[in-house]
């Protein structure tokens, strides 16, 4: 029989705060992470197999809840007292480019969505079809024929060559 959660938290709650800072280093993050960890852990506990190694599935859940803090670390703005003096270099996005906006528009869908996740999202083909429905090569040949349409189109144009 699998001991009460409390006393779970108790026995190795010292162990998944080392996983975490060691991780993420000492401070909120870290503190965060733990809390994170029990939390998910509280929700699983009735489904827990009574033969589950419960300090080395916590450091797991740990684990991946401090990867989940790096990812996010990694998404924040981070602030900063000096701003750039000029205008940045980079054009946003569409400044130039309203015809070729309307000839990915003009795509089939699958089509279109394809090459707007791959190309454009940098989701793999396996991802995109976990979004879009399919097979990894159903969305790749339609990434496929979508570039090709509009490599056609431009090159007929004589917008790119």
């Amino acid at each position: 029989m699998r001991e009460p959660f409390e006393r779970a938290v108790d026995r190795h709650g010292a162990t998944v705060l080392r996983v975490c800072r060691a991780v993420l280093g000492p401070g909120a993050d870290a503190d965060d992470a733990w809390s994170e960890t029990f939390l998910a852990a509280l929700t699983a506990w009735p489904t827990l197999d009574d033969e589950t190694n419960v300090e080395a599935w916590l450091v797991r859940v740990a684990q991946r809840k401090a990867i989940d803090v790096v990812r996010g670390r990694a998404r924040r703005a981070v602030p900063t007292d000096h701003l750039p003096d000029g205008p940045t270099r980079q054009r946003l996005p569409g400044d130039d480019d309203a015809d070729l906006w309307d000839a990915v528009g003009q795509l089939p869908e699958r089509q279109r969505l394809a090459v707007a996740y791959h190309y454009l999202g940098h989701l793999t083909h396996a991802e995109t079809a976990e979004l879009i429905g399919g097979t990894p090569a159903a969305v790749r040949r339609a990434a496929a024929d979508g570039i090709k349409k509009l490599r056609t189109r431009y090159s007929q144009e004589g917008a790119i060559r």
